[in-house]
């Protein structure tokens, strides 16, 4: 039976759908999400842009400063925040998932997805992993900006494990920004929300300078700060170090996330009237 045969009573059952028909869904909606975006090339500005800018504004005002501070100059620098950028990818990716969630239920694209016999799950497990592919375009860019300005990749293989732990950790932000893209009234809303929340936990961490010179009220911020251990993981892995520590408090924060707001994510998208 075709869904435009389907009332819409039928349509928003609860009738269980089976895990086949699940990944069938959200393959289709990939899909969908993909094509709108080759339609609408603008839409990967800021994957292009925002490694391609912070990474040079960082290295060029900053760098010969904290370089300095951190027993060399600016090449020392570069080491230095690379990894640390390649930890907010998954962040401000989780940013722009939330506002264009928001953006397609204003528009009534999501009515029509509610309206159809699929499982409601699919639509926001489309969404994150459309999100996580721009990630890996935007972290390829960075990479290639970031061998233009200097930086050695020491490990390949470190590399690669940091840039999934910064997929595991980003995924695990999207469910907050997609929560807040269904609650708020707008995509204005969603984006000033993001804001108030990741500058601080940009700027809280151990991102772009060592904690070592801030006050203590905000060393102790830093500590739990999960950018600041997903960005010391990274370095660890891509330049050497010890990693076990902030490796399972990334993880914990990753899994911890997830399992919280994932059911929440998943529930208002299918009680928003």
């Amino acid at each position: 039976m075709s869904s435009a045969t389907l009332s819409p009573a039928a349509a928003r059952s609860d009738t269980p759908i089976p895990l086949r028909a699940h990944l069938r869904h959200t393959g289709a909606l990939i899909r969908r999400n993909l094509l709108w975006i080759r339609q609408d090339p603008e839409s990967m500005f800021d994957a292009i842009l925002f490694p391609v800018v912070f990474t040079l504004l960082f290295v060029y005002v900053f760098g010969g400063s904290i370089g300095q501070s951190l027993g060399g100059g600016q090449d020392q620098y570069v080491q230095y925040v690379v990894p640390g950028l390649m930890a907010m990818m998954g962040m401000n990716m989780a940013q722009g998932v939330g506002t264009g969630f928001n953006q397609d239920f204003n528009s009534g694209v999501m009515d029509r997805f509610r309206s159809l016999p699929i499982g409601r799950g699919s639509v926001l497990f489309a969404k994150i992993a459309v999100e996580l592919m721009r990630m890996l375009f935007a972290t390829v860019v960075l990479m290639v900006v970031a061998l233009l300005v200097g930086y050695d990749i020491n490990s390949w293989s470190g590399l690669l494990a940091s840039v999934g732990l910064s997929a595991v950790f980003g995924s695990a932000l999207m469910w907050v920004f997609l929560t807040l893209g269904v609650v708020m009234k707008s995509a204005q809303s969603v984006q000033a929300m993001g804001f108030l929340v990741l500058m601080p936990l940009q700027f809280g961490s151990s991102i772009f300078a060592p904690t070592a010179s801030m006050p203590g009220w905000l060393q102790s911020f830093t500590d739990y700060n999960p950018l600041s251990a997903l960005a010391d993981t990274a370095r660890g892995l891509m330049q050497g170090g010890p990693v076990a520590h902030d490796l399972w408090v990334t993880l914990i924060w990753s899994v911890g996330l997830t399992a919280v707001m994932a059911p929440v994510a998943i529930h208002k998208f299918r009680t928003k009237s």
